[in-house]
């Protein structure tokens, strides 16, 4: 098997490298994209409390025909429900809206830095889960260096992923190099740049989308794949997870047909090459509670 379809966590736990995301997926679609993935050979599925689609993720799972051990499933604390005895609740909820007996990754959403006292005490709650055997592995989203930094100094466990937006035009090498001092793994959201142009403030003029860039089109044609699979691809060679997301069943089959293929290292080179240094999505130090407001028990 190729080895970059697994990745270990800190604590010894497997995950598959690859998955789906399901952030913007309609809960009456998302039951059968998960179904769909399932049976494309995702072992991994991404959802988040906020993302208010949780109950259909677990259906999708059921309908599978798969046994629970044989799919990873991550959620996500939303912000709302930072703080100990809270995000306890909260897991409780998740894990049954799921349905499916237990969480294996679950990852406190954004740091809310503004209130990072709440982020600490959320977090020993996830130490606690994990403890407990309640969850398989905890870790954290969008922390930037100086959120990790300081989440460490308070408390006991590395998170063991990191869940950052990250593509070929954001490359994120900070926060990576800060996720491997803490022996965290860099879990990549917006994986293939389809947040870059959502907001024309963040985009360079004259960048094209990342799969319409001129190099990575002629990587693709070289490879015989799509600029899709070889971004995909890119994020495996240097040993992220990736989550790409779709509910159109030909781009959730054709995003996960990459184990057969590999990028030579000139290929790596130049797409490390494209980083623009630009942020699409939300300032994680600037996020708030009422940054992206939703109600979670509307599910």
């Amino acid at each position: 098997m190729d080895d970059s379809r697994r990745i270990e966590l800190n604590n010894g736990v497997a995950m598959p490298a690859l998955g789906l995301g399901v952030f913007l997926a309609p809960a009456a679609e998302t039951a059968d994209t998960v179904t769909t993935a399932i049976g494309a050979g995702y072992r991994l599925i991404d959802t988040a409390a906020a993302y208010l689609n949780e109950r259909a993720v677990g259906e999708g799972v059921r309908a599978s025909g798969i046994g629970r051990d044989e799919v990873f499933i991550t959620t996500k604390l939303w912000v709302k429900d930072f703080g100990y005895d809270a995000a306890l609740a909260a897991f409780e909820a998740s894990n049954d809206r799921l349905g499916l007996g237990h969480i294996d990754l679950w990852l406190l959403h954004w740091p809310l830095a503004g209130e990072f006292h709440r982020t600490v005490d959320a977090w020993r709650a996830a130490e606690r889960l994990l403890a407990e055997g309640r969850v398989r592995a905890i870790g954290v989203s969008n922390f930037m260096p100086e959120h990790l930094e300081r989440l460490r100094a308070e408390t006991d466990v590395a998170p063991a992923v990191n869940q950052v937006e990250l593509h070929p035009y954001f490359q994120q090498a900070g926060t990576r190099a800060a996720n491997d001092r803490c022996g965290t793994i860099t879990q990549s959201w917006a994986p293939i740049g389809g947040i870059f142009g959502r907001k024309p403030e963040t985009t360079p003029e004259d960048v094209p989308h990342p799969l319409a860039h001129p190099v990575i089109n002629d990587i693709a044609g070289r490879h015989g794949k799509t600029p899709a699979q070889v971004i995909i691809r890119w994020h495996l060679e240097h040993g992220f997870s990736v989550i790409p997301k779709s509910v159109r069943p030909e781009r959730i089959v054709a995003n996960f047909d990459v184990f057969d293929f590999a990028l030579s290292a000139d290929d790596i080179a130049r797409i490390d090459a494209l980083d623009t240094g630009h942020r699409a999505g939300p300032d994680p130090s600037a996020f708030t509670v009422s940054t992206y407001p939703v109600d979670i028990d509307d599910q």
